[in-house]
């Protein structure tokens, strides 16, 4: 293990900077995740399921029929993965940023681009 990751369990807390500690604390809350997304048809008695949830499986895509439960529930869950991918890219963005900032890097002829540091 490198020496600057090694933390004291009661000084773990202090090592986030409070930005991270918010997304890691937000990311905890989160709760069942699904991927694809769901349809209510609006027109029942159009000749098929009112509810619907679309997804991909193996490169192509899965539609099963479901009970208004199935898709209240789905429909939370399929919200809770879009905000842990959020929290997740911010997350991600923080810890490139810490990186750049606190540890030490190797002697460089030119300046790296923002792009090429993942800081956009």
């Amino acid at each position: 293990m490198l020496a600057f990751m090694k933390i004291a369990k009661t000084d773990a807390d202090s090592f986030w900077p409070a930005s991270y500690r918010r997304l890691r604390a937000r990311l905890a809350q989160i709760g069942w995740v699904a991927l694809g997304s769901v349809m209510e048809r609006k027109l029942p008695g159009g000749g098929g399921p009112r509810y619907q949830w679309s997804r991909r499986v193996q490169g192509k895509t899965v539609t099963v029929a479901l009970s208004a439960e199935q898709f209240a529930w789905l429909k939370v869950a399929i919200a809770n993965q879009r905000k842990a991918e959020s929290l997740l890219a911010d997350m991600h963005q923080l810890t490139l940023d810490y990186m750049w900032k606190h540890l030490p890097s190797t002697s460089r002829r030119k300046r790296l681009s923002k792009k090429t540091l993942g800081i956009n």
